[in-house]
């Protein structure tokens, strides 16, 4: 007996795919509902190496799937849940015509409805895998959160979107997790850090937003779908991870009073808006508690015993305490023109007290008149019946004081003036690469190693100063030409008689004073002794090494020469913009 012989495309790639509309067929779905269980299950189509044996010789452009992939969703109960759909959906089509209303009524109460929370559990088993697929979870959810109403995508699915991105915003602020904010022009782009993970999603601007044509909407649903229900389940994680009660309730008293935006509004009306204007702390499990007990870890645990990596840990402990606490104490007022959701999440994430107009929404805690407050946030040039107690800035300073981790001076964004640039901080320079004047500033700040001044300092003043100084200078110059024995003369008796009274001064204040522990910067011992690493490793580097690092370091000069190709651009600009200036001044 010879060995049986194969077919050509009977095994190999040609059994391993099946393309869509076989998939359809064998599932016996709708391309609509075939794409809704892709979506919910996480199932993606895939790329075969050789398209022509899995299209038995056919070079037709098709989209494959993997077999395996559509087994596993041959078992899924939701299959049922669609059919009993069509079903019901062909049992009202009827009686409308009939215009039955009973069993118009009736049919719609037996709707057929579905859960998702065994697809959460299947595909992300643990609570880690689930927050660090969250950045587009929440993208998309605070997407349909701001959506207004209309007639593409359904009420319930926007109402429930925002609700659940309100729930997470009031952990964020109960927890102090929030470290970075960035305004784009795509919408504002937030960053925090929740057990561990860094999570980054995008919100987008209230104003000015349109239906895109080019969109299909029932995909997006689908997403939000899911996505709602895993939101769902993190949010109940994170809220009694903090020892708070889910769904939140708000420490309110019996005696606080009613809006005149509230009159009109039921008590389950009143408690959601009460709840999305973010200024009310929650109730903590324990009774009593609030927010403000939420305590966490003075610093991350590092399994070693090196004491420079501990060092290093204390050090990021004590920035990220020193961050979490940037606005405590610190009382704000928000006018009616500037974002006020985004303003009170940040300003309330960072320990700062919050409020605004009654009149403007739901939620105000004290009124413009109260004398405590230290910032009123203004996004117009001028303002009528200013108060002497506080400052006035424009709403880019929170920001700003965020992403450089310390309040900067308010010179720079007083009303009218105009605004520094607005520095992203997801931009991380390495070695060699061109960093801006402004950038380099806030880090030399950080580092200590300049005054709390401004990023820019003022064009008019600087050039003042050096016109001044240009013409002391040619003073002295000719007073010297004329004078030059008299002076020197006069400035050898000046220098003696100093240093006569230097001398009668200290032996008159002998004195002894308490001696002081010396103050060293950590963040620079740090870098220097990374810099004396680095230079012991390149000696240790071996022979057959020593090209491949060469070609590195040639490679890094070029960068280098770039970015002083770069620094000179800037440097020659702003020369020729002093240079305008000037003209235009004595032309004036």
């Amino acid at each position: 007996m010879g060995r049986e012989r194969r077919k050509k495309y009977e095994k190999g790639e040609a059994t391993a795919f099946m393309s869509r509309n076989q998939a359809i067929n064998k599932l016996q779905l709708t391309l609509a509902d075939f794409r809704r269980l892709c979506i919910l299950k996480g199932i993606y189509p895939h790329e075969p190496k050789h398209k022509k044996r899995v299209n038995k010789g056919s070079t037709v452009h098709k989209t494959y799937y993997l077999v395996k992939d559509i087994n596993f969703l041959a078992h899924e109960p939701i299959i049922n849940k669609f059919r009993e759909f069509k079903h019901f959906v062909r049992r009202l089509k009827k009686a409308i015509n009939k215009r039955n209303k009973d069993a118009e009524q009736r049919i719609r109460n037996n709707k057929p409805k579905y859960k998702l929370d065994h697809i959460v559990r299947e595909r992300y088993p643990s609570f880690q895998d689930a927050l660090g697929d969250l950045d587009d979870c929440l993208s998309m959810c605070f997407l349909f959160g701001t959506m207004p109403q209309g007639a593409r995508v359904h009420m319930e699915y926007i109402n429930h979107a925002r609700k659940l991105t309100v729930e997470f915003m009031h952990y964020i602020i109960a927890s102090k997790s929030l470290r970075k904010v960035f305004i784009s022009i795509k919408g504002i782009y937030f960053q925090a850090e929740v057990m561990g993970q860094q999570l980054t999603w995008v919100v987008p601007h209230g104003l000015g937003y349109q239906h895109p044509d080019d969109v299909d909407y029932r995909v997006m649903q689908t997403f939000v779908e899911f996505y709602t229900t895993l939101l769902g389940f993190i949010n109940f994680k994170l809220y009694h991870s903090i020892n708070l009660h889910y769904p939140p309730k708000l420490e309110l008293d019996a005696a606080t009073p009613v809006d005149e935006n509230e009159e009109n509004m039921t008590e389950k009306e009143r408690y959601q808006e009460r709840l999305s204007a973010l200024s009310q702390t929650l109730r903590s499990l324990d009774e009593g508690g609030g927010e403000e007990e939420v305590q966490l870890d003075e610093f991350p645990a590092v399994e070693t015993d090196d004491p420079d990596r501990v060092e290093k840990a204390k050090v990021e402990a004590e920035k990220i305490k020193k961050l979490q606490n940037l606005f405590k104490g610190l009382k704000f007022f928000l006018n009616r023109e500037v974002p006020r959701e985004t303003l009170v999440f940040i300003i309330r994430s960072f320990g700062g007290d919050v409020s605004w107009h009654k009149s403007v929404a739901v939620g105000a805690t004290y009124p413009e008149s109260d004398e405590s407050i230290t910032h009123q946030i203004v996004d117009r040039p001028q303002t009528k019946n200013q108060y002497l107690s506080r400052y006035y800035v424009q709403p880019q300073w929170v920001f700003d004081c965020v992403n450089n981790t310390s309040l900067l001076p308010m010179e720079s964004y007083f009303p009218g003036a105009t605004l520094p640039p607005h520095l992203s901080p997801f931009v991380e320079e390495a070695e060699g690469d061109y960093v801006p004047p402004e950038r380099q500033a806030l880090i030399n700040r950080q580092l200590g190693l300049q005054e709390d001044s401004g990023v820019e300092e003022d064009e008019e003043g600087s050039e003042d100063e050096e016109e001044d100084e240009e013409e002391e200078e040619e003073e002295e110059s000719e007073e010297e030409e004329e004078e030059p024995e008299k002076g020197r003369g006069k400035r050898k008796r000046k220098h003696e008689t100093e240093a006569a009274t230097a001398d009668q001064a200290k032996k008159l204040n002998m004195s002894v004073e308490a001696g002081a522990p010396e103050n060293f910067n950590v963040e620079q011992k740090l870098q220097r002794q990374t810099m004396e690493e680095r230079r012991l490793a390149e000696m240790m580097i071996p022979k057959k090494k020593k090209r491949l690092y060469d070609k590195i370091m040639f490679a890094k000069k070029k960068k280098n020469q770039e970015t002083r190709k770069l620094k000179e651009k800037r440097e020659a600009i702003e020369t020729q913009k002093k240079s305008e200036s000037k003209k235009k001044k004595k032309k004036q």
